[in-house]
């Protein structure tokens, strides 16, 4: 890098070693161990190394061996052998012969070589090669600036180069000797060469490609020939050049100035060789260097930093450097000009030299003196003699330069300065280079005989493929290969996105025009398929599928080479055209009559600017065309018949190459348009391949560059300009989890046109809950490093963002002050500034160091935000791509955005709730009955709601440890945490729900059975009564009576106790619904005086048809508010009498839980009224309201559960009757006591058990089809897809108006519906009934076991307490009286006849009709009921589509629905007119069109539609082009239903789109998978 001094031409020492070998061998007279051997000598230029890789020379047995290298013909090396037993020094001379030791040379040669790498840990990478792949991992990122290890150098060398950081060769190496504690210098410093070039050898074709690429940039010299430096034969790494394009300004003898750009293995340019014959003290390198270029040593020479006299990979290596011109007076060749370096001898080096002294075009040869007994002599007699100009160099003379003859020049060197020498030179390089020269080409250097990297076998067969794809290629004028060879890209694409994109703002009719823009859609698809049958891609394709991993590798490269190449020269050549037609036109235009010449010229030219765009072609393009094929194809249902081959395998192909490092284009910026239909296929192809993996997204986003599209496109003007910016913005931002701004240059008024449409960005992410994080890299900018100046940049940028931010704030309808409101952002960290990129002006600048440096800790940076940051998923990154676009694609982005991963996310955690809800509320279920047994059985007197959680506790807690569990686990955790404290909330307050229903179910039962003690004490001692009187009946007449008038006598003792337990339950049976409401308002909060004060004056009677409601208004009162009131009393009187008349009071009886359920209704929907309209009522509405529900129902209360009792009644009086008679037949039998006892026992057994086997089967049978039941097994959103499959099979118009009126309802009956249906049909219902069976007769006979061996015999009052203790837990056994049964003693007899008996009921329990279950307490239905529709149940204002959110109460979500309906189902119509409309309302509410609410006179716009307040300002309805097929199908089937249902037509603009009759009931059903997608 450094400049040598003008005033004498430096020495370059190490070209002038020769290194001779000679080996020695020292006997040891000792043993091996412990031997230190150290080998030296006085002579300084005299090397020691050592023939074993070790620190010590090789000892076997007595023998140590080892090497010396030396530049002398006779030289002395003293050799010290030190040990216990021995210590002296043997002086050796050298006595190898010739032959020997060059055998010694190359063997030393390759000791070396391997040693070197060894000190890099390169000794394995020899055979097997580094890649591009490995560099590319992200490891901890190194030190780069000073003290690299060895270990390091390689891998610091790389990464700066592939930063463009020339300094790359300038490393600073650790000095290993300061930790040599011996002071050997073993460790030498390595040559920056070797470095490069043991990298070079140590690497595979591809990262040779990428260095050579980047050492091009760092204006270095290339490898041309290298020797391989185990085996000395030459290779041309004709392969690496393949890549490299450079651009330079050529200057003719008459002026002109012509810009070339040219792939450099194309470049037709004089080549001059530069080498030495023999050995010299002047740096050749560094003096050619002064002709090329001034800032930057294109050679490495030996004064350069870093550089070493030993160098191992270096000598016989040719180098090739370039000069290309400005197009400036001061260029120093008007052409470019490429110089090639043979590093040795070029004597030794013979094959090198000869082959390029043939390719060259002027010969520069160094020599220590011109004499013809010097090794050169035969070397320079050739050259003279050749016709190929000549520049001899000479060491010993000081002469300048002198002519030998025609094109032969010497220029003598000796004590001259290099400036003086340089310029003599140039001029004669110039006067040379004037006339005819031959011209060198990169490409002829693979006719030279010698190997050629491409001539390996991978790279030849991938040659061969692209040489097939260029073959068609080139069979079509470079302007049409586009529209010829790749048809689907062009204006068919363009096309179908602009219709697609009509789609989303249509007018009129909307439907209509939607289907006439998707057939027009298809039709395009259709022309796609067919057009794709080219021979381009079936051949691309071929290749692509049939060639392995590494062939296809340099297919690929192969194909974009020479598309590059081609389109290069094209290009080239139009800007020619369009220069000199340009410079015409201004000729013209300087002329004042403007004749029509100059307009015919402008059109020439106007014509020229779009075959710019028609040639550039290239891999990109190949593989958009496999997109739009595959998506043509994929579109339609069936392809045509010449459809091309293997599309369906495309997505795969793309997701291989895009897996090995290809990048696949997301939009294409031609069409402005992301193929998501490609784009996702290819995802789900990466993620089968590698796994969903977790990725970190960064965008990048600035103005448009000559090959990314970006903002400020100079192809658009005005408003398109505009709309693209904000639009490939909004995407940018949003599609990245960081954006990086990139901002050029410190023009104010660009920066703040591009920062305007970055902040615009930001806030619609802002908007729709994406956060990304963002970083601005301001490039190009002066006094990068100063940070007092850097400080102020980063105030001034931060004010001018939050004056944007303002100004923005207005347009997007957003509450933000300050840059950081909107987006989290520290100025001090989030800004970066980055020097210019070139250090000088190019063509010949290098890059600027200093830019390397910020591109690397941008890159840190940006690593350690990636760490920081859970990224996403790619499944997550498909649908953040489908949601960007699908909302970009609607006129207002925010209002159109579907966040799919957050609506999946939330869908998932709706699912866990549900699952938490479900197991507190089983849990509870079984609490509550274990209860309910003990009430019935007398063991609890009181249930408080402290002690209904003790028992729930537990289950609560594991609860709350499961869901803290979800929300912390690190996937979705930043998306989860919004609902975290919401759902956290709603698990306690179901949980507390749960509890005080159940306090209040069990306090009920208490309070009932407190009420019924009197009336169950009145039976039992009336059943004692009884039982006694038939006991004595029966032993009075056992003997003398018929067995006919068993029954007669029975029924005279029967008919006396009938009579008196009728009277005694009808009194205790009578409820009392005055007193019960005035309780359960109380529970509400209101007072007792207020309640009685308003019932006892009446004033509620008139509550639902009152004419004036400002009593009830504690503001102003107005006509609206009645009306709403008016609506709203109706609403929750028809609500509220369905609730209580939807309780089983007929086969149950009145409970008070039922009329509590239905005040909380009335409650509730008061609340929700004044919520919603704003309005503050006093408390005497809520009472009155309230009041006059229940003055409403009372009657059928009173009437139902009358009708309760008398059945009850009968029914408890024929199940006694049966059992007294029984009895009475047993004791006219002669039965013994204990028989009878027996008997009596086994029909409360029987009872108790059907009971307790039916509960617990209810809630069995409940918990298996929540768990396994597809419908019942997920959120409320997979329960309405299964409703809505039902329906279309059962296909009845009631089922569908009762559902759409009604959903709450009709789904009620749909789980009912269900649940018969699988206790009917499926196998597992009566499995379950069988194990209850079989759990509660086991539980009873051990029961009778443990009883028995407890109480053998004596007091039966004792045994039946016992037995009584053992069952209560699990059964409700209830009392039987022992007055009459003391005789009972022995209970083993006892406990086999009720054994016996238990056998005939356990049979006929296990074949009990499920439906016995409607009889009991719990019923499955009820149970599903009650957990799968405690949701929103809030309807659509428009389509009457109910919220399918399985949170009750989700505030703040809005109401939302995955799709909703056509607004004509619910009745919707043309105002004025019988016309229904036919538009979905999620189509309308992105529509210019208007509604008038019910309860207005105002019409509203749909797009402002939470304007109208009310139920519209609750919903979200986000435009979704009305996608779903289901009601589609649904209004053409039931056409006709519809119309007599709302007495409407849908005629005129509701004409039913002829597409929609196209729709089986299959494609309905089918398009339900939508809805759980």
């Amino acid at each position: 890098m450094e400049s040598a001094s003008n005033d004498e031409i430096p020495t370059e020492s190490s070209e002038q070693m020769e290194t001779e070998v000679f080996e020695v061998q020292v006997q040891v007279r000792c043993p091996t161990s412990g031997v230190n051997i150290q080998v030296q000598s006085e002579d300084s230029e005299v090397q020691i190394q050592l023939k074993s890789p070790l620190s010590k020379p090789n000892v076997q047995e007595d023998t140590a061996t080892f090497l010396a290298l030396h530049e002398k013909s006779s030289v002395q090396v003293e050799v010290n052998i030190n040990s216990e037993q021995q210590d002296q020094t043997d002086i050796l001379v050298d006595s190898t012969s010739s032959v020997d030791r060059k055998e010694l040379v190359e063997q030393s040669q390759v000791q070396q070589v391997q040693a070197l790498l060894g000190r890099l840990h390169l000794n394995n990478r020899f055979e097997h090669k580094l890649t591009s792949a490995e560099l590319l991992q992200i490891r901890p990122t190194l030190k780069y600036d000073k003290n690299v290890s060895d270990s390091d150098l390689f891998t610091v060398y790389l990464h700066k180069l592939l930063s463009l950081d020339y300094r790359a060769r300038y490393i600073c190496m650790k000095d290993q000797n300061a930790d040599n504690s011996s002071g050997s210098s073993d460790y030498d410093q390595i040559n920056p060469l070797d470095i490069q070039m043991a990298v070079f050898h140590c690497s595979d074709n591809f990262l040779r490609q990428k260095m050579v690429t980047k050492l091009s940039l760092c204006q270095y010299a290339l490898p041309l020939l290298v020797p391989d430096p185990l085996t000395e034969d030459i290779e041309c790494p004709l392969w690496t050049f393949r890549q490299i394009l450079r651009t330079w300004t050529k200057t003719d003898n008459s002026e002109v100035v012509t810009v070339k750009s040219v792939p450099i293995y194309k470049a037709q340019t004089p080549m001059l060789f530069c080498f030495r014959l023999g050995s010299l003290s002047v740096s050749k390198s560094q003096l050619i260097n002064t002709l090329i270029n001034d800032r930057q040593s294109t050679f490495f020479h030996i004064n350069g930093s870093g550089s070493t006299k030993r160098r191992l990979l270096v000598d016989g290596v040719a180098e090739i450097g370039w000069y290309f011109p400005a197009g400036k007076p001061n260029d120093t060749f008007t052409d470019c000009v490429v110089f090639c370096n043979l590093r040795g001898d070029g004597v030794t080096h013979e094959k090198q030299r000869n082959i390029l002294m043939d390719k060259s075009s002027v010969n520069v040869v160094f020599v220590p003196i011109l004499s013809k007994d010097h090794v050169s002599a035969e070397v320079m007699t050739a050259l003279l003699e050749s016709p190929k100009p000549l520049i001899v160099l000479q060491e010993d003379s000081s002469r300048s330069t002198t002519q030998l003859k025609q094109g032969k020049y010497k220029i003598g060197i000796k004590d001259r300065s290099q400036s003086d020498v340089s310029k003599e030179l140039k001029n004669i390089i110039r006067d040379i280079l004037s006339g005819p020269c031959a011209p060198f080409q990169l490409e002829s250097m693979s006719n030279t005989g010698i190997r050629v990297d491409e001539q390996d076998a991978a790279c030849s067969r991938g040659l061969s493929a692209a040489r097939d794809v260029m073959n068609t290629i080139q069979r079509v004028e470079v302007t049409k290969i586009k529209s010829t060879l790749l048809p689907c890209q062009g204006k068919l694409l363009q096309e179908w996105c602009r219709i697609n994109k009509e789609q989303y703002c249509l007018r009129g009719d909307i439907e209509k025009e939607r289907c006439k823009k998707q057939n027009e859609m298809q039709k395009i698809r259709e022309d796609q398929c067919k057009a794709s049958c080219g021979d381009l891609m079936e051949t691309f394709i071929r290749h692509l599928t049939s060639l392995p991993p590494t062939e296809r590798e340099y297919f690929l490269s192969w194909t974009q080479i020479q598309m590059d190449a081609q389109a290069t020269e094209s290009v080239s050549s139009i800007q020619q055209s369009y220069e000199q037609k340009w410079a015409e036109v201004l000729a013209l235009k300087k002329r004042s009559d403007k004749s029509t010449e100059f307009k015919f010229k402008q059109a020439e030219l106007e014509e020229i600017s779009p075959k710019f765009q028609s040639v550039t072609c290239g891999l990109e393009h190949i593989f958009r065309e496999m997109g739009q094929i595959y998506e043509a194809h994929k579109s339609l249902s069936k392809p045509p018949k010449n459809a091309h081959q293997h599309w369906s395998k495309y997505p795969e192909l793309a997701a291989d190459l895009m897996i090995s490092g290809h990048p696949m284009e997301l939009m294409d910026g031609d069409a402005g348009h992301v193929p998501l239909v490609w784009i996702s296929s290819l995802i789900d192809q990466v993620i089968y391949k590698l796994g969903d993996k977790r990725v970190f997204v960064l965008s990048v986003l600035g103005v448009q560059g000559m090959d990314t599209e970006g903002l400020r496109a100079l192809d658009l003007e005005g408003n398109a300009t505009i709309h693209h910016d904000n639009e490939l913005a909004t995407f940018a931002v949003g599609v990245g989890n960081m954006t990086l701004v990139n901002i050029f240059g410190e023009n104010a008024s660009e920066m703040q046109d591009l920062l305007q449409i970055v902040v615009q960005a930001f806030m619609r992410m802002n908007k729709v809950k994406l956060s990304p994080s963002c970083v601005f890299v301001h490039q190009n900018m002066t006094d990068v490093g100063g940070e007092e100046k850097n400080r102020d940049r980063k105030r001034k940028l931060q004010d001018t963002l939050n004056q944007i931010v303002k100004l923005a704030a207005k347009e997007e309808v957003c509450d933000a002050e300050s840059f950081s409101d909107i987006i989290e952002f520290d100025a001090e960290k989030d800004m970066k500034y980055f020097a210019q990129l070139w250090d000088g002006n190019p063509p010949m600048a290098p890059p600027n160091p200093g830019y390397s440096d910020s591109v690397r800790d941008l890159k840190s940076f940006i690593l350690s935000k990636a760490s920081e940051s859970s990224g996403v998923t790619l499944s997550e990154f498909k649908a953040k791509v489908q949601d960007l676009w699908n909302a970009l694609l609607n006129e207002n982005f925010v209002f159109s955005f579907k966040n799919t991963v957050e609506i999946s996310v939330y869908r998932k955690l709706e699912i866990e709730f549900g699952n938490w809800t479900w197991a507190l509320r089983s849990e509870m279920l079984n609490i509550e009955k274990e209860l309910h047994t003990r009430i019935e059985n007398g063991t609890i007197d009181n249930i408080d709601l402290a002690f209904i959680h003790e028992q729930i506790g537990k289950k609560y807690e594991e609860i709350k440890t499961a869901i803290s569990r979800y929300f912390d686990r690190q996937e979705h955790k930043e998306l989860l945490l919004q609902w975290k404290n919401q759902h956290e909330q709603k698990i306690q307050d179901f949980c507390e729900e749960m509890v005080q229903r159940t306090q209040r179910n069990l306090s009920d039962i208490l309070e009932a059975r407190k009420r019924n003690k009197k009336l169950n004490e009145k039976k039992i001692k009336l059943e004692n009564q009884l039982l006694g009187e038939i006991k004595g009946l029966a032993h009075q007449l056992k003997d003398n009576m018929k067995e006919g008038d068993h029954e007669k006598q029975f029924n005279s003792v029967w008919e006396v106790y009938v009579l008196e337990i009728v009277e005694h339950i009808k009194r205790t049976k009578k409820i009392n619904l005055e007193h019960d409401q005035v309780e359960v308002l109380q529970e509400f909060g209101f007072e007792f005086t207020l309640i009685t004060t308003r019932k006892t004056t009446k004033c509620y009677k008139n509550v639902s048809t009152c004419e004036d409601y400002s009593a009830y208004f504690e503001q102003k009162y107005n006509h609206k508010q009645k009306k709403h009131i008016t609506e709203f009393i109706h609403t929750v009187e028809e609500e509220a009498i369905e609730v209580i008349k939807s309780k089983p009071v007929e086969t149950k009886g009145y409970s008070t839980s039922y009329l509590r359920e239905m005040i909380q209704r009335v409650y509730v929907s008061v609340q929700d009224f004044l919520t919603k309209w704003k309005y503050s009522l006093k408390q005497e509405f809520t009472i009155d309201l309230t009041l006059n529900i229940c003055d409403k129902t009372d009657t059928w209360i009173g009437e139902t559960h009358e009708k309760f009792v008398k059945r009850e009644t009968h029914k408890y009086l024929e199940r006694k009757k049966q059992e007294h008679y029984t009895v009475f037949t047993s004791f006219c039998k002669g039965e013994s006591s204990a028989v009878v006892l027996a008997e009596m026992i086994s029909e409360k057994l029987k009872a108790s058990m059907t009971e307790t086997v039916c509960n617990r089967t209810a809630i069995d049978i409940a918990q298996e089809m929540r768990n396994s039941y597809a419908a019942f097994n997920a959120s409320r959103l997979n329960l309405e897809k299964h409703v809505l499959k039902s329906l279309a099979e059962k296909g009845d118009f009631q089922r569908y108006m009762t559902y759409i009126e009604s959903p709450k309802t009709y789904i009620e009956t749909f789980i009912r519906e269900e649940v018969h249906e699988y206790m009917h049909t499926e196998q597992k219902a009566q499995i379950i009934l069988t194990k209850n069976v079989v759990e509660i007769k086991n539980h009873v006979a051990k029961a009778l076991f443990q009883a028995t061996e407890k109480v053998k015999e004596g007091d039966i009052e004792e045994w039946l307490q016992e037995f009584h203790g053992l069952l209560k837990e699990k059964l409700n056994f209830g009392q039987i009286s022992t007055a009459n049964f003391s005789g009972v003693k022995i209970f083993s007899f006892l406990r086999e006849a009720i054994e016996k008996r238990l056998v005939p009921i356990t049979m006929n329990l296990e074949k009990l009709p499920l439906d016995k279950m409607n009889e009991y307490r719990l019923q499955p239905d009820q149970i599903l009921i009650d957990q799968l529709c405690n949701c929103c149940w809030e309807t659509c204002p428009f389509c009457a589509a109910v919220c399918t959110n399985t949170v009750k109460d989700h505030s703040p979500e809005k109401h939302s629905v995955p799709f909703h309906r056509p607004t004509g189902i619910e009745g919707w119509h043309i105002r004025g007119t019988v016309e229904m409309v036919i538009d979905f309302c999620t189509t309308l509410a992105a529509s210019d069109k208007k509604f008038r609410p019910e309860t207005s006179t105002l019409t509203v716009p749909y797009k402002q539609y939470k304007t109208a307040g009310g139920n519209y300002a609750e919903w979200l309805i986000t435009p979704d082009g009305s996608k779903l097929v289901y009601w589609k199908w649904f209004i053409c089937q039931f056409q006709k239903d519809l119309e007599d249902y709302h007495n409407l037509k849908f005629v005129g603009q509701g004409e039913i789109p002829s597409d929609w009759r196209e729709y089986s009931r299959e494609d309905a059903i089918e398009s339900l998978n939508e809805i759980y997608m």
